[in-house]
């Protein structure tokens, strides 16, 4: 299954061999059963995880006791709390399995040695970075400056797999409505 990670790095930056199999000696494989929460609110993000196969979810809990979620995560992707895992402050997020799940980790420590040590790791971790800033950019945009009914239907045209593969409440809090909107607009 590390073939999946090295194609991942490999597609945002050419590493060479020697390199790859450095990257590859700090990771570590764990599988995961649904509903485990890797990371909860108030904890410090100590790990960057790569999820080779599942899907987590990464969301909030407002003081109303209200689930936002930020990100949903499939095959083939990274799925950290960013901010906590970069400053090493508690999250306000929570990741948790919503499928059992296999995932890769690299240490806090390890990944920033990495970047010190091998500048095509440096060159994949900026782009990752960029990456993930204009998805979560596209996010707030589509949050912003969308009605729910677009939201839902820029979802179904665009990441059908997201309402085939979660639940409704999933769904709902994702795209920020309640899950009465939701089936109405699915009735429509």
């Amino acid at each position: 299954m590390t073939d999946i990670f090295k194609d991942f790095i490999t597609n945002l930056a050419e590493v060479n061999e020697q390199d790859m199999n450095r990257i590859m000696s700090c990771t570590t494989a764990n599988k995961v059963k649904r509903n485990t929460i890797i990371l909860s609110q108030g904890e410090v993000c100590n790990q960057f995880y790569f999820l080779e196969k599942g899907c987590m979810r990464t969301y909030y809990i407002t003081k109303e006791g209200q689930e936002k979620t930020r990100l949903v995560s499939f095959d083939n992707t990274p799925v950290t709390a960013l901010t906590s895992f970069i400053t090493q402050k508690p999250s306000l997020e929570y990741i948790d399995a919503l499928e059992d799940s296999e995932l890769l980790s690299i240490s806090h420590a390890d990944f920033f040695i990495l970047l010190d040590e091998i500048p095509s790791w440096a060159l994949f971790y900026r782009r990752m970075l960029e990456l993930a800033f204009a998805f979560q950019n596209s996010r707030i945009e589509d949050l912003v400056t969308l009605s729910a009914k677009e939201r839902y239907e820029k979802l179904l045209k665009e990441q059908p797999h997201y309402i085939q593969r979660l639940s409704n409440r999933v769904v709902a809090t994702y795209l920020g409505i309640s899950q009465e909107t939701l089936s109405r607009l699915k009735s429509k």
